[in-house]
């Protein structure tokens, strides 16, 4: 959220373009602050919360930068190349401002992560002298209802802020008609043809295609996960990534039977083993029903109820799964590159659909660029937004400040959002080993209990897990991996320490803050 509350905060320049196309802002719950006027309240009232279709504004002919795509990293180019630089730029989405971090991923689902983090926290505080009593389940159609009205806030917001950077926003779907020319076709199926000096094309990804077995279109996918109108009574997640393994820890927090198939023996597959085995261990602690080296067959739907039953083998057999209200693919994203017309302007793709990229967001076309979840880089909405700031400071900044802005790609802290949180940055053990040898690799760990489940009793404690792996005579740290309460917020710091450089001296330089559970990180011996 604090890359959010950053694309916001940047200052429109002056600069001679032309006006933005009017248009009205989404729906939001916001309370109206007072205006001076009568007149302008009622014109604030009125561009909060009416019901009719967005104004259209003919479209310019032509424009200096054109952004296909207006998600977290389309909206970070634009913005900085405008607002910043004072270049004439459009923005042309199909769906809802804020790509899939905002409507359908980050922003949704922490807010959930927060209920279920609520959940767990009213389970656990009789051990701190509480006597909390559930007079009723978790009103999932209530928290629902304000998680939207919260990410329509957003959109708003978003909107509102590329007028203010004279960013000509245009609500349609774009297809390169050539290296300079982009073809839009607006909401009411209007055809306008842009000249654009340079193109971004930012349009992100979407869930993989459901797989090919008998019935598979009665589950949904992730994006369909913020669909749900009511609190489930059990699920079904197939899915091995951080999605499905976040979604099956909120929905066995807030009291759902959870079953989670996952391919192999363990979850999180891209991440240390120490995370691999230390999350897999809590999930079954926690009493998600993990159904390892599974695959699935067929899923059937009780024409009458509407719940659904999936056939499946696994490592006992094969078996069937009856009863289930929602079951859901999260087996992987795919770039959405199709109907683009990337081939009719020359730009390569791979054999996956994404879009070929240098270091610099160049693509095989010299002045088409692309970036975020199209590329199949790093896969995370900060990395977007800041890959479409530094192509925006290198094509219209200063040279002297800005010729070679690029993102340095190498070093990107991640978290998932599990239970508990996991935080990483840097190699894994495996990785380092086989990058540096294991004669020049020293590995720190630590396996302990956070001062927090001091009061409980021994079957409710959780696990925290720390290593930090440290390469040559000078200990320099290349990987370090965190498992526990408040890890999410926890490793940006430290993700500062090693994007400078830190050894394993730095870090014991440092005092420690006690009690907390980031001290073990500073006294590793």
């Amino acid at each position: 959220m604090q890359a959010l509350a950053r694309l916001g905060r940047l200052s429109a320049a002056s600069a001679s373009v032309p006006p933005p196309i009017t248009v009205l802002p989404a729906f939001t719950t916001k309370k109206i602050r007072l205006a001076d006027t009568a007149a302008s309240r009622i014109s604030s009232l009125s561009r909060q919360f009416s019901s009719t279709s967005r104004i259209m504004a003919p479209i310019s002919k032509e424009t200096e930068l054109l952004v296909i795509g207006g998600g977290s990293g389309g909206l970070g180019a634009a913005r900085m190349a405008s607002g910043k630089f004072g270049a004439k730029a459009m923005i042309v989405e199909s769906n809802r401002l804020g790509g899939t971090c905002v409507n359908v991923g980050c922003v949704p689902k922490k807010v959930t992560f927060n209920a279920a983090a609520i959940a767990e926290a009213i389970h656990e505080s009789k051990d701190y002298g509480f006597k909390v009593e559930a007079t009723a389940p978790f009103d999932w159609t209530t928290f629902k209802t304000k998680r939207d009205a919260y990410v329509k806030r957003l959109n708003g917001i978003y909107e509102r802020n590329l007028a203010n950077d004279k960013i000509e926003y245009v609500h349609g779907r774009a297809r390169l008609l050539s290296r300079n020319e982009v073809e839009i076709t607006t909401d009411d199926g209007a055809k306008s043809t842009v000249r654009a000096n340079r193109i971004v094309v930012a349009v992100g990804g979407r869930p993989a295609s459901f797989p090919d077995i008998p019935g598979a279109e009665h589950g949904i996918n992730s994006d369909g996960f913020f669909d749900i109108a009511t609190l489930p009574k059990k699920v079904a997640l197939v899915g091995a990534g951080y999605i499905a393994v976040e979604f099956a820890g909120m929905f066995n927090a807030l009291g759902v039977e959870t079953h989670l198939f996952i391919r192999h023996g363990t979850f999180l597959r891209h991440f240390d083993p120490m995370i691999q085995d230390g999350v897999t261990a809590e999930y079954e602690r926690l009493g998600v029903h993990l159904h390892k080296h599974s695959s699935q067959s067929r899923v059937d739907k009780d024409p009458a109820t509407g719940k659904l039953t999936v056939h499946y083998k696994d490592a006992a057999g094969e078996g069937k799964l009856e009863g289930l209200d929602h079951l859901i693919w999260a087996i992987g994203r795919v770039p959405e590159t199709e109907s683009l017309g990337l081939e009719s302007a020359g730009v390569k793709v791979d054999g996956k659909g994404y879009v070929v990229v240098d270091d610099f967001q160049n693509t095989s076309v010299d002045n088409v660029f692309a970036l975020g979840d199209v590329c199949g880089k790093v896969e995370l909405t900060p990395v977007a937004i800041a890959a479409g700031r530094r192509l925006a400071e290198r094509l219209y900044g200063p040279p002297a400040l800005f010729a070679n802005a690029r993102l340095d790609y190498s070093g990107i802290p991640s978290v998932v959002f599990a239970h508990p949180e996991v935080g990483s940055i840097g190699l894994t053990e495996p990785q380092a080993v086989e990058k540096y040898g294991a004669d020049n690799i020293k590995v720190y760990k630590t396996n302990f209990t956070a001062m927090y489940y001091a009061m409980m009793d021994p079957e409710d404690k959780g696990p925290t897990k720390y290593k930090v792996i440290c390469q040559g005579p000078d200990e320099k740290v290349v990987g370090l991996h965190i498992m526990g309460l408040g890890s999410g917020e926890m490793l940006q710091g430290f993700g500062v320490a090693l994007k400078m450089g830190a050894t394993k001296k730095d870090l014991d330089s440092c005092v420690a803050i006690h009690p907390t559970s980031a001290e073990e990180l500073v006294t590793l011996r």
